[in-house]
């Protein structure tokens, strides 16, 4: 259990620079016959593409070799468990018309699908740095570039069914309108997708001698139907000046049922005895952004940006118990936890050049965010019945109402320097400084001041071959969740986890180096990337003091760990064969990583840095037929993550997934697509010992084996542009 499995890491150095040497060599070749052209900008023209007949931008770009790696942020990067950061940053992955939307929820990714094929230019893969770039390029950046005229529209629709492993079938749609009118460009979309969920579960839990304890199998059904509204418009007031206006609403209510059958083996003989439970929820969010940018006649630019966006969560948990199905049903939970959130920034920048191929950008953003939780507890227990509670007898629960509410302004330089033709550096330095008061059950202010500088480089070995080196100083975001009470969602059989006013940001030196090769003649793109990080202020689980003899731990500061990483990815056509429309994937990421935890009493490792996935995919355009299919798996390498807690620990299994797809384009205009998900039928498997005391003691108590599957999932739908 304490082991830490460090083969991968080390092997990753030699496999690193034997691919430098190997794809260097061939880049050579490559330079020479292109003549030295210094360009790292790849380019595809929307002509490119018509061979594919695409419906949408995500249509394109999936036939473009390596866009995984430009779309996958958090590839040998940072990631937040703890969800989106708070704010906005400087960083994006994706711009329209070189601009970034001014949306966090509502953000460019989300567009792909709805904006149509027919509206492109072009589309550009931009592999550096400059202070032209309405980003910071965090590893690449693509571009779509629309067509300009003084009138154009199209309509985009898609429909569609889902059919689950119960048979249930959803339907869902989506219709979006793009376009521009003289001046104005815009983009409204309406649709509706089903996150309906079906899951079958067997639980075997032994006694620490290894003895039979209970088997326990249930059914959950998640009913989940998302809608969704979204509007893009832009507008050009002259050539200088320009603001944009977006807009997202979102109501998705996820509510869910669950039939549990539990059988007991600790008597004479087998007692079996039943629970339902019937979990209500509503979720709901909205968004407005803006900005406007001015353009002065030396080329330097004033930006402006403004987002408010706010998210509602609304749960209630009821369980009830009897002892066959049509028995007297006997109510023994009552669980409610809300949340509101609501976030307010602004942000302003002004960027100019100076010098020889340099720029800067100087800028303020400031962030206002608040979130109010509240929650109730009943059980049956002696005392008095409150309809609260659902007619149970509340059980007091600290820290259960609070209101967290968070000022923090960032100051912020980047500067951008083109040392020669093939040598970019971007270096920055951002000032956070913040306030985070919580009121209610608790009050508590707390002030935070971080430094987080970052240098950038990048090497244009020739046309085909990049070399990128970076170090970073990341400050993680709190979850306001843990500074209250909230819903264990570890563990069934414990209801609810304390919140904790103290925690404090989680503090990382990253470092990288990454090597991306380009094929000649577009067969494809080979990536490498090595990367350390050094963490401080983990987040784990800590003791938490209470007054009677029971143990309790909550979420909070457990120390200092280490991270090494490395990944491989490679995106191939099959030209070499004749094959110029099959396209390979391969991806790899071996990671490992060691922290002490004191409340274990041993070493384990940085969650969620497990050791590491690798995934295959295939597409084969067959243009002369409209015909494309292919598959694309994923899974996570065995022996993945582990949660250790004060008193137990559960080990969570390898996942994987097969889809499996085939479409069809050119019938009257329109695009069918026939898709199976889960093709394998995956079976999800978790582990918890559970011991006397602190697990650090190692005396078992009980083991619970888990398995769930969700089934395979069949989806069909129909995609046009009129």
């Amino acid at each position: 259990m304490t082991a830490i499995n460090s083969k991968p890491a080390r092997g990753a150095v030699p496999a690193l620079i034997l691919f430098l040497i190997c794809s260097g060599g061939v880049a050579a070749q490559e330079d020479a016959a292109n003549g030295g052209d210094e360009e790292s900008t790849v380019s595809y023209p929307a002509a490119f593409f018509s061979q594919y007949s695409p419906v949408s931008v995500d249509d394109m770009l999936s036939r473009i070799p390596g866009i995984e790696l430009v779309l996958d942020t958090s590839r040998g990067g940072f990631v937040n468990f703890n969800g989106p950061d708070r704010g906005l940053g400087g960083s994006s992955q994706i711009l329209i018309d070189g601009k970034r939307l001014a949306g966090k929820v509502n953000e460019a990714r989300e567009q792909l699908a709805r904006i149509a094929a027919e509206e492109v230019e072009f589309i550009e893969i931009i592999r550096g740095t400059s202070s032209g770039l309405d980003v910071q390029n965090l590893g690449q950046v693509v571009n779509i570039v629309l067509k300009s005229a003084a009138a154009r529209s199209s309509i985009a629709a898609q429909a569609g069914m889902q059919r689950y492993r119960d048979g249930n079938i959803e339907p869902e749609a989506t219709l979006s309108i793009t376009g521009q009118r003289e001046n104005l460009n815009y983009l409204v979309s309406v649709g509706s997708q089903s996150f309906y969920r079906a899951d079958e579960s067997l639980e075997v839990s032994t006694h620490g001698n290894g003895a039979l304890n209970e088997i326990i199998t249930f059914d959950q059904v998640a009913d989940q139907n998302a809608y969704r509204f979204n509007s893009n418009l832009t507008y050009d007031l002259g050539s200088a000046d320009r603001i944009a206006l977006n807009a997202l609403y979102n109501r998705n209510d996820p509510p869910s049922s669950l039939l549990r059958n539990i059988t007991d083996y600790n008597g004479a003989a087998p007692l079996t005895s039943w629970e339902r439970e019937n979990v209500p929820a509503t979720q709901s969010n909205w968004e407005v952004g803006g900005d406007y940018e001015h353009i002065f006649l030396d080329g330097s630019r004033y930006k402006f940006l403004f987002i408010v966006n706010d998210r509602d969560n609304e749960i209630l948990r009821e369980r009830w118990e009897f002892d066959a199905p049509g028995a007297e049903e006997r109510k023994n939970l009552y669980l409610h936890n809300a949340s509101s959130y609501q976030e307010n920034i602004i942000r302003t920048s002004y960027t100019f050049s100076f010098g020889e191929g340099q720029g800067l950008e100087l800028g303020v953003e400031g962030a206002r965010t608040t979130q109010d939780t509240s929650l109730r507890l009943g059980r049956p227990l002696n005392g008095l019945a409150d309809p609260e509670v659902g007619g149970l007898v509340r059980v007091p629960v600290g820290n259960a109402v609070s209101t967290v509410e968070e000022d923090r302004v960032e100051t912020f330089a980047v500067h951008n320097w083109r040392l020669n033709p093939r040598m970019r550096l971007e270096s920055s330095l951002i000032g956070e400084f913040s306030e985070i008061a919580q009121t209610g059950d608790v009050d508590n202010s707390r002030d935070f001041q971080f430094l987080k500088p970052k240098v950038d480089f990048r090497y244009d070995i020739n046309p085909a071959l990049q070399l990128q080196a970076s170090i970073e100083k990341v400050v993680s975001q709190l979850s306001f969740a843990d500074f209250s009470a909230n819903t264990n969602q570890r563990d069934e059989d414990q209801d609810t986890i304390a919140g904790n006013p103290e925690l404090e940001q989680e503090q990382i030196w990253q470092y990288s180096m990454n090597l991306d090769y380009r094929l000649p003649n577009d067969g494809g793109v080979l990536s490498s990337r090595l990367f350390y990080f050094d963490v401080a202020n983990n987040i784990g689980r800590i003791e938490l003091q209470t007054p009677g003899p029971g143990l309790a731990a909550t979420n909070g500061n457990v120390g200092d760990g280490t991270v090494l990483g490395f990944n491989f990815d490679a995106s191939v056509r099959f030209g070499f064969l004749g094959l110029p429309q099959a396209l390979a994937t391969f991806g790899l990421l071996l990671q490992d990583s060691a922290i002490d935890d004191p409340l274990i009493g041993f070493e384990r490792k940085v969650v969620p840095y497990d050791r590491g996935s690798f995934r295959v995919g295939f597409r084969h355009d067959v243009s002369r037929l409209g015909l494309n299919y292919g598959f694309d798996y994923r899974d996570r390498i065995g022996g993945n993550r582990t949660l250790f807690d004060i008193d137990n620990v559960l080990y969570l299994n390898a996942q994987s997934d097969l889809t499996v797809f085939v479409e069809k384009s050119g019938i009257a205009g329109l695009t069918f697509r026939l898709e199976a998900r889960n093709l394998r039928d995956h079976v999800e498997r978790r582990t918890r010992f559970r011991y006397f005391g602190y697990l650090r003691d190692q005396m078992l108590r009980e083991t619970e084996n888990f398995a769930v599957t969700s089934g395979t999932q069949f989806a069909f739908s129909v995609r046009g542009n009129f």
